[in-house]
């Protein structure tokens, strides 16, 4: 039996995703990439704001026309069943069963129950940790790999659905952790990047107190992995000790993405934020005296509901100031059962683009300024693959994080194999890509 599987949404779906591969393996399972040779297909599905479940909707549409041909059963899992269960059963009939996001363990019985013609839905307490004792199959090419170490959230963001969907904050036992690292080294992984909702509190619901440096000293240790980068970290939750664990360590890259998403502190306080302007400004200061060369990635929401053109030319005053390195920004998406999408004065779509816009069209900016600076400096890069141009490959920098961030575009005679380090002299710079000679 031939299985396709998909996944779709975020890094920490990824990780639930190649864990169920690795069920699957040891159940006998092969795998293609052909949608026409797939007798099983499996979708990891998203649902966080409307155009990741527009997605995972049309994958479905989009799969379940292979039911023509060879495809005997299509299974969808992940946070769009879990947030909208009930719907997917009665209006989309072509779905052969559903697993939720606690239940991703029991993937084997599902596919074995449909292949078998029983029906096999699996739902549990989104509060149960899901963590099968497997040997992860590594998707990402083989040189980096996620760690998620936490599972859910208890901020309860007034926009956000994912306590609904992932449940109350989790933290995976470190010891847990340290071997599922240990074994993704061992299997050429250089490069890994710790994720969950929110990595900073990590540990204070197993040990009483925050973990993540502890953790990060004991994951240096391993050997094989060669940067270590931190994704999530919310500002108001970095403590000295995990910028001195950041500072020191020499594995860890000096790269943090802290999504703060907005600036102002009458949207903060809309959106349930713990931080305001001043208290923004402080952690970035801290950071940058700290951490000189640190990279900041950062993410906002634009358009919540309340949001006036004051408050919008106070978001572009902070970022304007601040210079962060990386930025991504989202149009507010209202989600259901979530307090922000009750509240008055929901900015217009058209409102939330045009602003939306604005905001990156001076992030360009920024990026450029910042890429300028680069040249004639020498960087090390990892290795991601060769461009279509011959003797020119693709890598990464420290500042550059899979799949969100930019690239560097490395002129070089010398063949290079991806998950090499490369010394590369930067003698271009673009908004967001780099180019450079090999040294």
């Amino acid at each position: 039996m031939k299985l396709l599987f998909i996944s779709l949404g975020c890094d920490k779906n990824l990780v639930d995703s190649e864990m169920m591969m690795g069920l699957l393996h040891d159940r006998g399972y092969e795998f293609t990439d052909n949608e026409e040779e797939a007798d099983i297909i499996v979708i990891n599905t998203c649902g966080f704001i409307n155009d990741a479940k527009e997605e995972s909707i049309n994958t479905i549409l989009e799969m379940a026309k292979y039911k023509e041909n060879n495809l005997k059963a299509l299974i969808v899992a992940g946070c769009l069943v879990e947030r909208y269960k009930n719907e997917i059963l009665q209006e989309l009939p072509e779905i052969d069963a559903i697993v939720g996001t606690t239940a991703f363990d029991k993937i084997c019985d599902v596919v074995d129950d449909v292949l078998a013609d029983k029906k096999h839905n699996e739902l549990e307490s989104i509060n149960k940790m899901c963590r099968p004792d497997v040997k992860r199959i590594i998707t990402t090419g083989g040189y980096y790999s996620y760690l998620k170490i936490a599972e859910g959230c208890d901020k309860h963001c007034t926009y956000c659905s994912i306590p609904m969907i992932r449940g109350a904050y989790r933290s995976v036992p470190m010891d847990e952790l340290v071997k599922e690292a240990e074994y993704l080294a061992d299997n050429g992984v250089k490069e890994l990047i710790i994720v969950a909702q929110e990595i900073t509190v990590y540990g204070k619901d197993l040990y009483g107190e925050k973990k993540l440096p502890e953790l990060l000293h004991r994951l240096c240790k391993i050997p094989g992995i060669q940067w270590i980068r931190l994704l999530y970290c919310y500002p108001e939750e970095i403590t000295d000790e995990l910028i001195e664990t950041i500072r020191t360590e020499k594995k860890i890259c000096h790269y943090i993405d802290m999504p703060i998403q907005h600036a102002s502190d009458k949207i903060l306080k809309a959106m349930g934020r713990r931080t305001n302007n001043v208290e923004l400004r402080n952690i970035i200061s801290k950071l940058r005296k700290e951490i000189p060369d640190i990279c900041l990635r950062t993410t906002l929401i634009t358009g919540f509901p309340g949001e006036t053109e004051e408050d919008h030319q106070i978001l572009l005053d902070f970022i304007d100031e601040m210079e962060f390195d990386r930025l991504g920004v989202f149009t507010y998406s209202p989600e259901e059962d979530t307090k922000a999408a009750s509240l008055d004065n929901q900015v217009d779509e058209e409102v939330k683009l045009c602003r939306k816009d604005e905001i990156m069209e001076l992030q360009q900016e920024i990026s450029m300024d910042k890429s300028e600076r680069l040249v004639g400096k020498e960087i090390e890069v990892i290795i991601e693959g060769k461009a279509s141009d011959e003797d020119v490959y693709v890598g990464r920098s420290y500042m550059d994080a899979p799949s969100v961030d930019g690239y560097v575009f490395i002129n070089s005679e010398e063949e290079l194999m991806s998950g090499d380090f490369a010394k590369v002299r930067i003698v271009k710079a673009m908004e967001y890509d780099l180019i450079g000679d090999l040294i």
